[in-house]
């Protein structure tokens, strides 16, 4: 390929010398210390480490929920220092989805009501809200439990529902925090099969976990030690 052929690809993520320190009582914790990362649009990674390690402060910063300290994060080729706080509010609306450990689903709307918020905050008809929950319940093949309340599914049920939320938007980035951790075997490794299937659409896809089923089935596994990345697996 020639220079005039080649296209430069615009990763999903970067982050350049990334450094969070926050204070606990007395104590100052430096939770990231100059962490450099590139994550290229399409990959599915996962982030594994011990407590205590960093990873769920470096999910928070992906995810534009914390700013770093220091360093720089850039998301696909946007500087998020540019961005106000209602800038990086429309960028985790519109190009951001969350999967968290326990669900968080509201408790008194319904399946297809908890995957519309996300829409509803968007300012999205109410016509095309309901049409876009219902295809994405079916995309993870909960279409048959709308109607139910989260006290009305199972775990593995109501962690579909959280995933189907975190995909109305149709995100270009989506970051899970321990997706299995409150799931039995068997339902663990239906999300899982779910994570892979989203993985083939080519989203791309970052999971904080210390399930080694999902380390396995990345295609990168990133290891984090002390705030800085310890091994980096391809």
């Amino acid at each position: 390929m020639t220079q005039a052929e080649r296209v430069d690809v615009v990763p999903a993520v970067r982050l350049e010398g990334v450094h969070k320190h926050y204070t606990v009582g007395d104590v100052d914790v430096h939770a990231l210390r100059g962490l450099d990362l590139q994550i290229e649009a399409g990959t599915f990674v996962s982030v594994m480490g011990p407590s205590g390690s960093g990873k769920t402060t470096l999910m928070e910063i992906l995810g534009c929920l914390s700013r770093p300290t220091s360093g720089r994060l850039w998301i696909h080729g946007g500087d998020t220092r540019d961005l106000d706080p209602n800038g990086l509010a429309r960028l985790r609306g519109e190009e951001i989805g969350f999967i968290f450990q326990s669900f968080n689903l509201l408790p008194r709307l319904t399946a297809i009501e908890n995957v519309e918020l996300p829409l509803s905050y968007r300012g999205v008809s109410r016509r095309e809200r309901r049409v876009r929950a219902r295809e994405t319940l079916e995309r993870v093949g909960l279409g048959h439990r709308e109607h139910h309340l989260p006290s009305e599914l199972s775990g593995g049920e109501r962690q579909r529902v959280a995933i189907a939320r975190a995909l109305v938007n149709r995100p270009s980035l989506l970051l899970a925090a321990e997706p299995t951790g409150n799931l039995d075997t068997t339902t663990g490794g239906e999300i899982l099969q779910l994570l892979r299937e989203l993985h083939a659409d080519r989203t791309t896809l970052v999971v904080v976990t210390h399930d080694p089923r999902i380390g396995e089935q990345a295609e990168r596994q990133i290891h984090i030690r002390d705030g800085q990345i310890e091994r980096d697996v391809r």
